[in-house]
């Protein structure tokens, strides 16, 4: 006689992707500055890399403002 196994709880998508979300622009900001500022520091030295982070840096920052803007808009859209 088989048995049923016990029932799962329920999955909260919601709050998985916005981990994932948050987890994802970890990555790319991370490989934006770590990459992208390796490669420049292997290839042209240290002095291009400060250079170099004075693009990268608002880069940066332009991906997380639209992170932002956007994350505001679907809370404002949800009410």
């Amino acid at each position: 006689m088989k048995t049923d196994p016990p029932p799962k709880p329920p999955t909260d998508y919601r709050a998985r992707r916005h981990r994932d979300d948050r987890q994802l622009l970890g990555l790319v900001v991370g490989a934006l500055l770590l990459v992208g500022g390796g490669l420049i520091y292997l290839i042209y030295g240290r002095w291009a890399l400060m250079t170099g982070l004075l693009c990268l840096l608002p880069g940066v920052g332009i991906i997380l403002f639209l992170w932002g803007f956007l994350s505001l808009v679907e809370r404002w859209v949800k009410d």
